[in-house]
């Protein structure tokens, strides 16, 4: 799961309600923006203005550098009205920065030769099936780590996000019904899924669960003993790290989101102590401070091994010098370069956290950046001054441009949002009365969703999925747009049916309303139809 800075709630009437709420960051943004000169590196001074440009309540820095930790600290609080501050030992969910703990415990299995990276997936589960029976048998240990499967961005990850009641096995098992977007390995998109997959098999070589196998194969060996393996065990530790989302336009405290059945894509909660002796392991080719081994140079040299090429984006003039020369992901990471640097980095993102950790190997530098709130602007403000300190470059405002383009692409996605809702045929009705849109629907891979009638609210539920709940509001003609309960998800979705010639449903698709909603909320794959009368909605035909 990658968030973006959400928009707020938007409301038909005219996205003229949000400007208030919002406008108080973007002023921050566009002040800061426009009267900060190109000082030199100084990390506690640029932390804590990144708190107040970016509107983060608390952030975790670690540095590595020749095998030394030069930082490991904390800045601003844990929670929002609560004065505990963000240490070294503070916890956050890292996320998708799992995926390299996934990839490393499987260079471990492949060092003890219980399995090869281009072994089958099915050689080592045997009921694992895509939706094209040539995709299931080709696919490899190798390709579930690489996002070129085939599957479009985030396909499948209503399965998981936010926190349903499928468990792991269905998730799994559900996989065969999702349609693959491109054909099998022509290019990237990235997925959750197949970490899921990953993990399992993870699981199953070494008899215990991803947690148990991660906790003592990893953890264990490198002293990582604050680090957990669940938001259910985070909770439990002594300096924890609330998280944070937007809702109208202001930063609050949400509740934690736990995904207990995504293990393998997530799962890692840790520290900027911890995530220090993570990094220096990395930088080391996998040789511990005592002369073990966590694994082979050889494993350490393919995990970084480019697989999959990935498109290079054309920055503005103002981040001219960001552009990558390549671009591409490994197993577990992310390969590009910068200021004739190869980098390898990852990102994460739940509800209310963001992490990045990046390293740059002929440096022998590590920078880990953890963040309680959904902004990416902070972190890669962070990233690109410290880079540049390090890689001795003159000092830019990186603080200031990234501000300044994240205020002025939110704009424009309020704009177009708007038009949207200006244009919209306003005086349209739905061609059916709108209790006839109540009933049970089911998709292929998810299963069922239901439209009933409260009162006179009319609500859609995701039956595996208890906080994916919401209002239909008509937009035009037999569109709708959901608005979900809880507002921290920014995900609000437009609900369109198609009808049969007789006037009955045929089925219902839905979209994003914004595109600054998270990928994971993967709406548009989703085709709903009517559960027949005497039908059983199945999760899957």
């Amino acid at each position: 799961m990658l968030l973006k800075h959400p928009i707020a709630a938007l409301v038909l009437c005219a996205c003229a309600s949000l400007a208030a709420p919002v406008q108080a960051f973007d002023d921050v943004a566009a002040s800061t923006a426009a009267a900060a000169p190109a000082q030199a590196f100084d990390l506690e001074r640029d932390v804590n203005r990144v708190l107040k440009t970016f509107d983060v309540p608390g952030i975790a820095i670690a540095i590595v550098k020749d095998g030394k930790v030069l930082a490991a600290q904390g800045f601003g609080v844990r929670k929002l009205g609560d004065p505990a501050p963000v240490t070294g030992k503070t916890l956050f969910e890292i996320a998708s920065n799992s995926k390299a703990f996934t990839a490393v415990a499987l260079a471990q299995l492949v060092d003890e030769g219980k399995l090869k990276w281009d072994d089958p997936v099915i050689m080592h589960l045997p009921d694992f099936r895509m939706y094209d029976a040539y995709v299931t048998q080709e696919m490899t240990i190798r390709d579930l780590l690489t996002h070129r499967s085939g599957l479009g961005l985030g396909a499948g990850d209503l399965l998981w996000w936010p926190t349903t009641t499928f468990s792991t096995d269905e998730i799994i098992h559900n996989l065969r019904y999702v349609k693959p977007a491109t054909s099998f390995r022509a290019s990237y998109a990235y997925d959750n899924l197949l970490y899921i997959v990953a993990g399992r098999i993870i699981a199953q070589k070494t008899g215990k669960s991803w947690g148990d196998a991660v906790r003592e194969r990893i953890l264990a060996p490198l002293g990582m003993t604050g680090t957990t393996t669940s938001v259910a065990a985070m909770l439990r530790a002594p300096d924890y790290s609330a998280p944070h989302s937007r809702i109208n336009g202001r930063q609050s405290v949400v509740k934690p989101m736990p995904v207990e059945n995504a293990i393998g894509a997530v799962g890692i909660d840790t520290n900027a102590e911890d995530i220090a002796k993570w990094m220096n392991a990395l930088l080391a080719g996998g040789e511990l401070a005592n002369g073990q081994r966590l694994f082979s140079a050889a494993q350490g040299k393919e995990i970084w091994t480019p697989v999959t090429p990935m498109k290079i984006a054309e920055p503005k003039p103002a981040l001219a010098a960001t552009k990558a020369n390549f671009n591409a992901y490994g197993l577990g990471f992310n390969i590009r370069d910068y200021r004739g640097k190869k980098l390898v980095l990852h990102g994460g993102a739940l509800q209310g956290f963001y992490s990045r950790v990046l390293m740059v190997p002929e440096e022998k530098l590590g920078v880990a950046i953890f963040t309680n709130a959904e902004n990416s602007g902070s972190m890669t403000a962070l990233q690109w001054r410290i880079l540049d300190h390090y890689l001795g470059a003159a000092p830019t405002d990186w603080i200031g441009i990234i501000a300044a383009q994240e205020q002025e692409e939110h704009r424009k996605e309020l704009e177009k949002v708007g038009k949207a809702v200006a244009s919209r045929a306003a005086a349209s009705k739905p061609s059916l009365p709108r209790a006839a849109y109540d009933g049970e629907y089911t998709d292929p891979w998810y299963g069922k969703v239901v439209i009933r009638h409260d009162g006179a609210r009319q609500i859609v539920s995701f039956t595996r999925t208890p906080d994916l709940t919401g209002e239909l509001e008509h937009f035009q003609h037999d569109t709708f747009i959901v608005r979900w309960k809880e507002r921290n998800f920014n995900a609000d979705a437009y609900l369109t049916f198609a009808l049969n010639p007789d006037g009955s449903i045929e089925r219902a698709k839905m979209a994003a309303v914004s595109a600054e909603t998270d990928f994971s909320y993967d709406f548009h794959d989703l085709v709903l139809t009517p559960v027949k009368a005497g039908q059983s909605a199945q999760t899957a035909p």
